[in-house]
């Protein structure tokens, strides 16, 4: 592994997607910046208003005149974080790129380790929560139950307490940039790419404030959603499932015409047939709505939208440079 020249002058992006954190907002910006600062890197800001319905956008245009290297991109609705982080990276342009969330969880006093990393060689440094404690137990019991059974019916392995904080080398991004499917599960797409990667433990610190919009029904969906992307053994299951409820319904007929042609016929079970019928039927429509999700999303991708649409860029990155690069992957607001 070859590790890179820290005298190479190499310009940092910071992506961070934004809904709803008008409370974080200006504590946010500055500590960026004066890392970025007292690391004595060149540095761009870019933070992704993912169709905020507070004052986020607001706070972030009033930051743009103390920090001109602050790039602010609009979406024209709330496409969700994945998404975010996809025009995120769209638009970003450093050697290396760090993601991190809005709501300063992802303490900026970890990125020094991050390019410590970085140019020691590798490509990816991915934070690590040390702990789960601010979480309740029975999160982090699905949560442990989430990536045992991700990582058991998937190819594509990821990395318990791994989220979305990390910094990315140039050719990483490029990598991801080029994956444009509409089901996006992040944890999936960075181990799907591979390359050189450490994890850096880290300590989650405490919400500035609000509260997260991650609901557990919206949590779940994202697992769900994970599990569909990355796999298609919940389709051999259900297979599987039909094949062998096909053969114990061959056995037993097979069964009951050698003991009606021994015993003659008995007198039939009114309840039997109910409840094998209801049985039958149930697992019929699970195995339609099954197909009907892999179906859907096959639908959703031969549509060909973009994945997202930009209301407005604000800084730097509102260059014909930049438009050249994204317009064949979204489409810009007047």
């Amino acid at each position: 592994m070859m590790s890179r020249d820290p005298r190479e002058p190499a310009l940092i992006s910071i992506v961070v997607p934004v809904f709803n954190e008008e409370a974080s907002v200006d504590a946010l910006i500055p500590r960026l910046f004066g890392l970025l600062e007292r690391e004595g890197l060149a540095g761009e800001v870019i933070c992704v208003d993912d169709g905020s319905r507070d004052t986020s956008w607001d706070k972030l245009i009033a930051w743009r005149t103390r920090y001109p290297a602050l790039t602010l991109v609009s979406l024209s609705r709330n496409f969700g974080k994945e998404i975010a982080i996809a025009a995120g990276l769209d638009i970003a342009e450093g050697n290396a790129v760090i993601l991190m969330d809005g709501d300063l969880q992802h303490p900026p006093e970890v990125i020094p380790e991050f390019l410590a990393q970085w140019r020691a060689g590798y490509d990816i440094a991915y934070g690590v929560r040390r702990n789960r404690d601010h979480d309740g137990a029975a999160r982090r019991w699905l949560s442990r139950t989430f990536y045992r059974l991700f990582n058991t019916v998937s190819n594509t392995p990821i990395t318990p307490d791994a989220g979305d904080f990390r910094l990315m080398d140039r050719k990483v991004v490029d990598a991801i940039r080029r994956m444009r499917e509409r089901a996006r599960f992040m944890k999936g797409i960075y181990s799907w790419v591979g390359f050189k990667s450490v994890a850096v433990e880290f300590d989650v610190t405490e919400r500035v404030g609000g509260k997260s919009s991650f609901s557990p029904g919206r949590l779940f969906t994202l697992a769900f959603d994970g599990i569909l992307s990355f796999s298609t053994v919940p389709l051999r299951i259900a297979m599987y499932a039909g094949a062998s409820i096909a053969l114990a319904s061959i056995a037993l007929g097979a069964y009951y015409l050698i003991r009606t042609l021994i015993y003659g016929i008995d007198v039939p079970g009114f309840a039997s047939i109910i409840v094998s019928t209801l049985a039958l039927s149930g697992f019929t429509m699970l195995q339609l709505g099954l197909m009907g999700l892999y179906l859907g999303r096959i639908y959703d991708e031969v549509k060909a939208r973009p994945l997202y649409l930009l209301r407005e860029i604000v800084g730097k990155a509102a260059t014909e440079s930049v438009h050249s690069r994204i317009k064949d992957m979204s489409d810009v607001g007047s």
